[in-house]
């Protein structure tokens, strides 16, 4: 008897020790894109920074309602109009341990914005978005300061999308090393990426706390994250209802009423920053008509679009800009949906019989592609839905200085800043990097660039309204609309809603 207690006693402890005294908390998002890469400075995507932003951190940040804040400075300084300086916060750590310094800082923007800086000639391609940024130094040990070669006044706005790298552990792995290995001051650290699933993370426990005026200030509140790949909408929101995943994002909006409808699960949505249009190729065959592009504006039912299939999620636009951006203009003509007016401007353009065009979107949008496809067909322009990958169409459409080689493309641009600067001038200045259309109007391209400069906000609001105005007459693009963020999330999450920017921060989320 003494003996079989003895056994039983140790087969307890045994069992005891194999089970831990508490269960790690774990947070799974199931996210629509894999990381084109993990080096903060070598990429142009959303997506890809949404996952890096958990493991890096940058000079500045967004709190939830958009504002930017500091982070891993302490304090900004607006010494003129085209002199910053940032004063870096101490008691930083990189996860090797190792002291963030301001030196790491000016390397950061460095690699970002000097020519070839990236290695073997490279440069980056987020050089852009630091507009005229000339040189960055360190002053006083603790301080950077950014000089600007004219004033730019959104420099504070863009700073949030560059994460601050360690320039010893670039020295040390390069450029490519970098692309696949992570040493950040964000909250989590990298534990192994599995290309096309998973990206997982670990908690950092010696961050910094993050942006003090983000409160919680601290560590981050689960022990994992994993950001699971599941491009196809109908798997992610069947591993939502499983309880598979905590969080999902471009949850679709007639999947809205299920995950509402389910006990353990509930919907968040956010007003979103990206601009949907359609660009029309003004180099082709048809679309040089004004014409012919206005007939298209009126071909296409925006209210119904977004009722019956964006769920009432979304807000028409007349012009690039969201309504919620700086400078939007509230009065712009509205193409109204007409498809017998379109009809007759096509007669007008010497197309009495309409047109035969294909119009080229990628496989995510194909469903509400084709809704638009099939209303410009019935007002006489009819349309096929091409399907083609994102770095393809961004080739076709969107190489600087290129000539057009389609008919339509259907896409949007982000405007993370909602400041016109990055999303007007990029897609209506002549030959720049977005301007899928081939628009060409010197006078826009004059208050475009007078704009980016200009320090009186009164002013600068009135160019971009001048702007819009001679856009919205030009139409270089049917302006459609800006849909709202929908996520798709577990009960048992919380201290975590979503932001305009896309960003998922999981810094304060926590689960039950």
């Amino acid at each position: 008897m003494r003996a079989f207690s003895r056994a039983a006693l140790a087969s307890s402890v045994v069992f005891l020790m194999a089970v831990p005294a508490v269960t790690a908390a774990e947070l799974t998002v199931g996210f629509t894109l894999d990381a084109d890469t993990l080096d903060p400075a070598n990429h142009r995507k959303r997506e890809t920074e949404t996952i890096i932003r958990n493991m890096y951190d940058g000079i500045l940040t967004r709190d939830a309602n958009m504002k930017v804040v500091p982070e891993i400075a302490e304090s900004m300084t607006q010494v003129s109009p085209t002199v910053y300086d940032f004063k870096i916060r101490s008691g930083i750590k990189f996860h090797d341990g190792s002291d963030l310094t301001a030196e790491d800082v000016k390397f950061t923007i460095d690699r970002i914005t000097q020519e070839g800086a990236m290695g073997d000639g490279q440069t980056s391609p987020r050089q852009s978005l630091m507009g005229p940024v000339e040189s960055a130094e360190v002053v006083d040990g603790d301080t950077v300061r950014i000089t600007l070669k004219e004033p730019w006044p959104i420099l504070p706005a863009m700073l949030p999308f560059q994460e601050v790298v360690s320039k010893a552990f670039v020295e040390q792995v390069g450029t490519e090393g970098l692309a696949t290995m992570v040493n950040g001051t964000g909250p989590f650290k990298l534990v192994e990426w599995r290309k096309g699933d998973a990206i997982i993370m670990e908690r950092f426990d010696d961050y910094y706390g993050g942006a003090t005026d983000i409160a919680p200030v601290g560590k981050a509140c689960v022990d994992r994250v994993i950001f699971k790949v599941i491009p196809e909408s109908a798997s992610r929101v069947a591993a939502l209802l499983a309880g598979d995943v905590d969080i999902i994002n471009e949850l679709p909006p007639f999947s809205v009423e299920q995950v509402k409808n389910n006990p353990g699960t509930d919907v968040m949505t956010v007003n979103g920053t990206r601009s949907f249009f359609i660009a029309m190729n003004m180099e082709g065959e048809y679309f040089d008509d004004p014409k012919v592009r206005e007939a298209a504006a009126h071909a296409i039912d925006k209210d119904l679009i977004i009722d019956k299939i964006l769920g009432g999620n979304a807000v028409r636009i007349e012009g690039i800009l969201s309504p919620d951006a700086f400078a939007a203009s509230p009065d712009l003509k509205r193409y109204e949906y007409d498809p017998e007016q379109a009809k007759a401007l096509l007669a007008e353009a010497g197309f009495p019989d309409g047109i035969d065009v294909t119009m080229d979107v990628e496989g995510a949008f194909k469903d509400t592609a084709e809704a638009v496809a099939s209303l410009l067909t019935k007002a006489g322009i009819r349309t096929t839905v091409a399907v083609g990958e994102g770095a393809q169409l961004s080739d076709k459409w969107r190489t600087k200085g290129a000539p057009k080689s389609g008919d339509m493309f259907f896409t949007s641009w982000g405007n993370g800043s909602l400041d016109p600067y990055d999303i007007f001038t990029p897609t209506h200045r002549t030959n720049d990097r977005g301007n899928s259309a081939g628009y060409a109007n010197p006078e826009v391209d004059k208050l475009l660039d007078d704009a980016a400069v200009e320090l009186d906000t009164a002013k600068r609001a009135e160019m971009y309204h001048q702007a819009e105005t001679i856009v919205n007459a030009d139409l270089p693009y049917v302006y459609l609309w800006v849909p709202q963020d929908i996520y798709g999330v577990s009960k048992r999450l919380t201290g975590w809603k979503p932001s305009a920017d896309s960003r998922i921060n999981l810094h304060d989320a926590c689960v039950e």
